[in-house]
């Protein structure tokens, strides 16, 4: 399956990648439907504006997720993989939405990077596998699978690193249920100045179509493990 997603984006994106142009976020280019967005719509009497999604709450020692890695600066393995684990890391008790998950990717981010994350207003639903994970209360861990010997994506250079990402996720509810959680490809590019921390500047995203969702877990009344500061 990794194999399958990674050729798919490979296609969409390695003339990209080997120009050595940013990758550009699929957020943006997509309303959840499938359908591109328009760079400058044309206001009409059917057209109807999507709502922004309101922002969640601060995590604290109720969430079910842990406290954000530490990365290495030197290392744009360690940056991409600190900043996955946090953007695919939701809480549904918390967040309002996956976008409160990229917000606490803040530190790993370049600050042209962070200052568009801060301004962007998510809109629309959350989408349906948010719904199942919220009937649940659900939180989201991720096991990541770094694609290595990848001949399509370019060396690194001292300011300029490429990664892709495969990542799998699970969901745990607090009523005891047991799901799929995300399931992606994100090609991360990472910068710096010379010397300097790695940042991620910019990401590409192939999602992966989940199978039939697995049958809940017996309920349990066990509460999430505490947070760890």
């Amino acid at each position: 399956m990794r194999k399958g997603i990674t050729t798919v984006l490979v296609t969409v994106v390695g003339a990209a990648v080997l120009a050595g142009c940013g990758l550009k976020d699929l957020r943006e280019e997509s309303d959840g439907a499938g359908g591109g967005t328009d760079p400058d719509p044309v206001a009409s009497d059917t057209f109807v504006p999507k709502a922004p999604v309101p922002r969640g709450k601060p995590l604290d020692g109720g969430s079910g997720l842990p406290a954000p890695p530490k990365a290495d600066d030197r290392d744009p393995t360690s940056v991409a993989r600190a900043w996955a684990t946090v953007a695919y890391g939701y809480d549904t008790a918390y967040d309002a939405g996956r976008q409160d998950a990229v917000l606490r990717t803040l530190p790993y981010l370049t600050p042209a990077r962070a200052s568009a994350e801060r301004e962007h207003v998510s809109a629309g639903g959350t989408g349906g596998d948010w719904n199942v994970w919220a009937r649940h209360r659900a939180w989201t861990t991720v096991r990541l699978t770094f694609e290595d010997g990848d001949d399509d994506l370019p060396p690194d250079t001292p300011t300029l690193a490429y990664r892709e990402i495969f990542v799998e996720g699970t969901a745990r509810g607090r009523d005891g249920w047991t799901g799929p959680g995300p399931r992606l490809m994100a090609s991360v590019k990472l910068t710096r100045a010379v010397d300097g921390p790695w940042r991620v500047a910019d990401v590409r995203v192939v999602e992966e179509v989940l199978p039939p969702a697995v049958r809940p877990s017996a309920p349990s009344s066990a509460p999430p493990p505490a947070r760890k500061n």
